[in-house]
């Protein structure tokens, strides 16, 4: 492995990278683009029991209460079929309540399951734990939840019986899609006669339906079709059937984490996985501890999960044994029987199968029914998108004067701001607000702060934690105070009124803000947000012609000192989710938008050209220090014609050298384009956190200072359901998800404290906190509420009940 690559995988590359699956996009009330269709379960987004059933119940509750559907005819039929009230399709947790709920408003109704009542449950691991989260919550309807349906099999047990309580008896049949037929809804089954209904609700899971192997034993609790957890199954014997990637991908899993795995297979070769995927089993076949076999891309979010170098102590050496023409014949507790390629039956002592065989995967349905797809582009997804990124561009260039000078256009014709007439006095606030306003950067500013201020107000309604409410409100009054007022208001208002013409507040002014002709306030107050903005993301106070000693020593302690302190006790998002602007933006106007930031490892590819500006603003640094150091030699010409060049495209005089190099220097290539217009022209599409995540160079610095950090984000493993919203809501692409159900700490050093995935986590898996990065052990939790679920479980009903 080249220098790169490992500095690459020591980075950033050696972290899980799993994908967030795609969902269908509902309203609040279950109700969908298609008029009537409602979708309820899991698949809104949490899955949780008794948000399941809450969601199925209230569905029909909402259909009900429907002015529109009360005025039904209840007698209507069509084509000689009589038109149902309700069809449920899918026979889950969900698919049960709204049923439930169906028969006690009395309405005509159907209940549709392709495989079995409450599969996805049944499915589970034998003596699997079952959570009722959120503890303090009753769900609407009649399906609730109790000290019995702690367990697996007492929950299955209490789900049966609810159904022969309301005599509800599912046809096991297979909806394809749902239609509008003239003012109804058409349940198409392929191999049947198709249903009519005034509402249908959906509620069949994320999972989809997975194909069964049709032997006995195969309902036994030891048969899964679904991985969450490759590290649980360490030193245990296990039988993976399938020959595609998902069960390649299994294997290679579990193998690396200390299975001993058998792999059966129908044919003599695999032909359907990819080739990268069988390269690898094979590769763990021979060596169980080989470096390179391992999943860094699981092919399926809902089957497999990684596993690799950051599970460090954790990885064990396992086997893996190849069965090929081979087919399962029966499962029993401790053992299978598979008929080999000779036809001989082998008995083989077993813990756990995994039936990965294949499935239909869920959103097929919606697709087929018209149901769009959270994420997925349409149309308007583009001419939108296409639309505000030429704003963006405008609003840039019309704040600054790199690249193409659409500023000194509007200054040549007196076009806004530059019409604003200058004041008679400018020593008071009425009149230094004035000469500010006639800046394109005041009015970007005050925009930045209105909408830091208006979506951070949203933001602490939206997420009720003490921790985003102080968070919000330190970055609300950060970017409003020492970002805006002191730099447009304050210290103008100072200078004007002579504040700063003698003694030692002239020093002071001198030292930090220079005197100037070219700015109306007649000092560069602009380089107090330097405060703020440590180098390399505020270059400007370092790359002067001539040294600013001052701005040298007090970024030299904050890019050198305070933030690596900062970021070894708490983390960089001490810094990039509590200080930064661009962080400010992003955790508020972003907020609503995180879950569409891009995850996979593409994408931790694409972390690291963040690393490339931070190399070429350290090289630009050296030349500048190179030219105060030798002015007037040959070096320091050099060092000067290379410099201007390179940062903002001009000789070595420098007068703009035009051409290309007027868009391919630092200032404008990063400044303007990167952290500018595709930084905000970003936001509403890939999330708030681009520009953050793939290339500020103070965040790929401090990417650099995290891998000695003590902060990690911990989890309890027993309560992790694998549900990925962790991973979902993370704007920075983490894989939350692959740390939390294997209960180590996650350590990508991308994480910004914004607390979404603590927040939204359904169990309360999630906490932060401190290790000691030698021995593993917890120094400390932090005590700043984040996390809802454990917030409640604190005192429900006034009563501690845990922490």
């Amino acid at each position: 492995m080249n220098p790169i690559s490992r500095y690459m995988r020591w980075l950033h590359t050696r972290w899980p990278a799993g994908h967030v699956e795609k969902l269908p996009l509902i309203n609040p009330d279950g109700s969908t683009a298609v008029p009537g269709l409602y979708v309820v379960g899991d698949i809104t987004g949490v899955p949780l029991l008794k948000f399941s059933s809450d969601t199925g119940a209230r569905a029909v509750q909402t259909i009900v209460a429907d002015a529109g559907f009360a005025k039904r005819d209840k007698d209507v039929s069509r084509d000689g079929k009589k038109v149902l009230d309700l069809v449920v399709v899918g026979a889950g947790v969900s698919g049960v309540a709204a049923a439930i709920e169906a028969r006690k408003n009395d309405l005509s109704f159907e209940l549709l399951e392709a495989s079995e009542p409450f599969s996805t449950v049944v499915n589970f691991p034998k003596g699997k734990p079952i959570f009722t989260y959120p503890t303090d919550m009753t769900p609407a309807g009649e399906l609730q939840f109790g000290e019995s349906t702690s367990i697996k099999e007492g929950l299955v047990d209490a789900l049966h019986g609810y159904l022969k309580k309301y005599d509800i008896q599912p046809r096991q049949i297979r909806a394809e899609r749902i239609t509008r037929k003239g003012g109804l809804l058409e349940v198409v089954i392929p191999d049947g006669e198709n249903l009519l209904a005034h509402r249908v609700v959906v509620g069949i899971g994320r999972s989809g339906n997975f194909r069964k192997l049709g032997v006995p034993g195969e309902e036994l609790g030891k048969v899964s079709n679904r991985l969450h957890d490759p590290k649980d199954y360490c030193g245990k014997k296990i039988l993976i059937v399938g020959g595609g990637d998902t069960a390649m991908e299994t294997a290679i899993a579990l193998g690396a984490c200390g299975s001993h795995v058998t792999v059966s297979y129908r044919k003599p070769e695999f032909s359907r996985p990819k080739p990268e995927n069988v390269e690898k089993l094979r590769m763990l076949a021979d060596d169980p501890m080989a470096e390179d076999a391992v999943v860094e891309e699981p092919s399926s979010e809902r089957i497999t999960t990684a596993a690799g170098a950051f599970m460090n102590d954790h990885r064990k050496p396992g086997s893996v044994t190849l069965l090929m023409a081979s087919k399962v014949k029966e499962i029993h507790e401790d053992q299978v029987v598979v008929t080999d390629a000779d036809g001989v039956d082998q008995r083989i002592e077993n813990d756990a199968v995994f039936t990965m065989i294949g499935r239909e995967a869920p959103l097929d349905f919606f697709r087929r029914s018209g149901v769009p797809i959270r994420g997925e582009w349409r149309v308007s997804s583009y001419v939108s998108f296409a639309l505000f990124f030429v704003f963006c561009v405008f609003l840039y260039h019309w704040k600054s004067s790199a690249g193409f000078d659409l500023k000194g256009i509007f200054k040549d014709y007196h076009w806004f701001p530059f019409n604003i007439a200058g004041p008679d006095n400018p020593a008071n606030l009425i009149g230094t607000l004035a000469l500010s306003m006639q800046k394109p950067s005041f009015w970007y500013s005050l925009a930045y702060c209105l909408c830091i201020v208006i979506f951070g107000i949203k933001r602490i309604k939206r997420r009720r934690t003490p921790y985003v409410k102080l968070q919000t409100l330190t970055l609300m009054s950060i970017q409003c105070v020492p970002l805006f007022l002191l730099p447009y208001i304050l210290l103008p208002w100072m200078g004007h009124n002579g504040l700063f013409n003698d003694g030692v507040s002239k020093s002071f002014a001198d030292a930090l803000f220079p005197l100037t002709q070219w700015d109306n306030h007649e000092r560069e107050y602009w380089r107090s947000v330097g405060f703020i903005l440590a180098w390399p993301l505020m270059f400007w106070n370092v790359f002067t012609y001539q040294p600013i000693w001052a701005w040298l020593v007090i970024g030299s302690l904050q890019t050198f000192v305070l933030i690596p302190l900062i970021v070894w006790r708490w983390g960089k998002g001490a810094y990039c989710g509590w200080i930064c602007s661009c962080g400010a933006l992003a955790e508020t106007m972003g907020d609503a938008h995180r879950h569409k930031m891009p995850h996979g490892p593409k994408w931790n590819r694409l972390n690291m050209l963040g690393q490339v500006f931070l190399w070429i603003i350290t090289a630009l640094l050296v030349l500048r220090v190179v030219s105060w150091i030798t002015p007037g030699s040959t070096p320091g010409g050099w060092a000067t014609a290379a410099y201007n060049l390179i940062f903002e495209g001009k000789d070595a005089n420098g007068s703009p050298i035009g051409g290309l190099m007027r868009y391919f220097n630092y200032v404008w290539s990063v400044d303007l384009l990167w952290a500018g217009v595709f930084g905000v022209a970003f936001y509403f599409w890939f999330s708030g956190r681009v520009w953050c995540r793939f290339a500020c160079p103070l965040a790929a610095l401090m990417h650099i200072y995290a891998r000695f950090s003590q902060f990690r984000i911990l989890s309890d493993k027993k309560k992790c359901i694998s549900c990925n919203v962790c991973t979902s809501v993370c704007h920075q692409g983490i894989d939350v998800m692959n740390f939390a159900n294997k209960g180590l700490p996650m350590e990508d050093p991308q994480c910004v404290r914004c607390s979404a995935c603590v927040q939204s986590c359904p169990t309360g898996v999630l906490s932060f906190g401190r290790i000691n990065r030698n021995t593993g052990e917890v120094l400390g939790i932090d005590t700043l509420g984040a996390s809802p679920v454990r917030m409640a479980e604190l005192t429900v009903n006034g009563k501690t009940v845990g922490t």
